[in-house]
């Protein structure tokens, strides 16, 4: 691991690989960067180099005062690549890591040579609306390790609490070990509230992939298919799994992620 001052904040990041494409990888609600353990082998074996790092408010990066939004994330994230020299970047984003990703492109559209949006949305609407202003409640009143117990529950797909309860188990223990604090965990909750890109999409100018989990009821797949309707030219995938498809099905991701970079390569 390794840190960079930038955009008036230490970021805690890795930067793996020696391949001539990077893909810049950014993390979920909540997330660090151990997110993406299940992708990054198969990114490396697949010749790209990766960065990947903590959001504001997670993980060893700082934690300064909220809210936060997801154009000050994107912000984050392009000091950090500036810092680091990159250029031509394919950027990925998972959840509110696809919000912070619809930002960046919309900001700095030159960086990119693919946008890839996973389980996101342009703006939250009514229903998840109500679902984060209850998270925000419960946050406050039981903490943040609780609120995460009951996003396993929205995030996972049946089958995999019914075939792989050992998984389960340990994804619950490593809720309960949650050490993010409520400000934290209610600053980048904020993101998520808040952020829409709904009226800007049609300025994107960067390939885009949006994924999404066949069967994700956390951010409705419905709202990701909106996504891509708004967005010039884009292509539509799913996978199987739900909102956390990356973990729970991790191989359909990787292969559907990296043959959509590897297509604009180059």
């Amino acid at each position: 691991m390794s840190t960079a001052f930038v955009n008036g904040i230490t970021i805690n990041y890795e930067l793996e690989g020696e391949g001539p494409e990077t893909v810049v990888l950014v993390n979920g609600l909540a997330d660090d960067l151990a997110t993406w353990e299940a992708q990054v082998p198969a990114l490396l074996d697949a010749g790209l180099r990766v960065l990947r790092f903590d959001n504001r408010g997670i993980g060893a990066s700082d934690k300064p005062a909220g809210p936060y939004t997801s154009r000050l994330l994107a912000d984050d994230a392009k000091a950090l690549v500036d810092h680091l020299g990159l250029t031509g970047i394919h950027l990925a984003g998972v959840s509110m890591g696809g919000m912070i990703a619809q930002e960046y492109a919309l900001a700095y559209p030159d960086d990119l040579k693919s946008l890839t949006l996973a389980c996101t949305y342009a703006a939250p609407g009514p229903f998840c609306s109500r679902m984060f202003a209850l998270w925000a409640d419960m946050a406050r009143e039981m903490g943040v390790p609780t609120v995460m117990r009951d996003v396993g529950l929205w995030a996972f797909t049946v089958p995999f609490f019914e075939e792989r309860p050992e998984e389960a188990a340990e994804f619950d223990t490593a809720m309960a070990e949650m050490t993010m604090t409520v400000e934290a965990y209610l600053s980048q909750l904020n993101v998520i509230q808040t952020h829409d890109t709904t009226e800007r999409l049609a300025q994107l100018t960067a390939p885009t992939l949006v994924l999404a989990g066949e069967e994700d009821i956390l951010i409705p797949v419905r709202l990701s298919r909106r996504l891509h309707e708004a967005v010039p030219g884009a292509r539509w995938a799913t996978v199987p799994g739900g909102h956390a498809c990356l973990w729970e099905t991790p191989e359909p991701f990787n292969t559907t992620l990296i043959d959509f970079v590897r297509a604009h390569s180059g």
